[in-house]
């Protein structure tokens, strides 16, 4: 199966065109509780004074801007008081805005790609190209760990530092043909499936792919901690970062550790002790709780006709958690000393394409404000 063919629709695309129904069919979203103050550090080490909190650049990824070109992107942004992007290179992000092999072979096109982002000021903080490098069919792994290594090579020529990704997941045996997602290790042969992906398939690519990462200058490798994926929450991106090294991190999507029911700060705080936050995906989630009640929290709309039953879905910054606890993120963010952008991922079926970016960029940024000035 193709899982990049146009007549499947990816999430996003599905999320943009189901909106309208999702409006009509679900009430407004209760009101999410407030979290601790992320004021102490439970970790003994020194946090950084107020004075000298870092003011982190908020950017946005580009797929929500995919009907743009290039400059249509950067005049939009840059109207809208972006200060830096996260630019899609590859896999299911694609790569509307970046020609990867043109950039490679030409190193003239390259410097004007660079320089038209320069002009406007705007940072690029990171490339993107979430793939499936360890799918059990050769062709896919193939195609998504060339992606990366091509990604890699276009980081070292422009001095970009951080790649985001997935881990990726392996099927469950050798002659498997389609991945095979475990997270629970009985009946016994589940255990088998898991040891199994992670001894022969992820530990050694993820081994390869930091390796040829290292050679090339590149230290943070952002894996996205995501359903369908042998790295899913923070537990399972330390396993592979102590199998593997320091080059493995985290894109700290925190949309997919809310229905997971993390607390935010705390995974900031967990992570951040241990300099594993690469990189931040700015995106919310709001829980139905009628549904989690019913249902659980395993309850995702697949189809149109399933989003009143459902349990969660994405939202835009603000829209699933209150203003006060973006506030506590971003402190925490600030606190651990994290040296990434907030990068706006708009999925909202609701708010969709630039409206969820610019209410998102509103929330970042005021709370932002309050921080820097308190």
């Amino acid at each position: 199966m193709d899982h990049n063919s146009p007549n499947l629709p990816s999430r996003r695309n599905f999320l943009a065109t189901s909106g309208g129904l999702l409006a009509a069919a679900i009430a407004a979203p209760k009101a999410g509780s407030a979290l601790t103050a992320a004021a102490s550090n439970d970790s003994g080490a020194k946090m950084p004074s107020e004075k000298s909190r870092r003011k982190i650049p908020i950017g946005v990824f580009d797929p929500v801007f995919a009907d743009l070109s290039l400059d249509e992107m950067l005049e939009k942004i840059s109207g809208m008081g972006i200060e830096a992007v996260e630019i899609g290179t590859g896999g299911y992000p694609g790569s509307s805005h970046c020609p990867v092999p043109e950039l490679l072979a030409d190193p003239a096109k390259l410097r004007a790609w660079k320089k038209k982002f320069e002009d406007r000021n705007i940072f690029v903080g990171a490339l993107s190209c979430h793939g499936n490098p360890v799918h059990p069919d050769p062709k896919y792994a193939a195609r998504d760990a060339e992606a990366f290594r091509n990604t890699v090579l276009l980081a070292e020529r422009l001095g970009i530092k951080v790649i985001v990704g997935f881990s990726g997941c392996p099927g469950g045996n050798p002659t498997d043909t389609m991945p095979n997602w475990v997270t629970y290790r009985w009946p016994p042969d589940f255990a088998q499936i898991e040891d199994w992906q992670w001894k022969e398939k992820v530990i050694p690519y993820w081994t390869q792919a930091a390796k040829f990462a290292r050679e090339h200058g590149i230290h943070q490798l952002a894996l996205e901690m995501h359903p369908n994926q042998v790295v899913y929450n923070p537990r399972t991106l330390m396993r592979l970062r102590e199998a593997v090294g320091e080059e493995i991190g985290a894109n700290n999507d925190l949309s997919h550790l809310f229905w997971q029911g993390c607390d935010p700060v705390e995974v900031i705080r967990f992570l951040g002790r241990q300099g594993a936050i690469f990189h931040a995906h700015m995106k919310d989630t709001v829980m139905f709780h009628d549904n989690v009640a019913k249902y659980g929290v395993l309850n995702f709309a697949s189809d149109v006709k399933d989003l009143p039953e459902a349990s969660e879905t994405f939202r835009a910054v603000g829209y699933g958690h209150g203003a006060n606890t973006w506030k506590e993120i971003v402190r925490a963010y600030m606190e651990v000393g994290y040296a990434g952008i907030l990068s706006i991922e708009n999925e909202d079926p609701i708010l969709t394409g630039e409206v969820g970016v610019e209410r998102a960029l509103y929330v970042l940024k005021n709370v932002r404000n309050e921080l820097l000035a308190s």
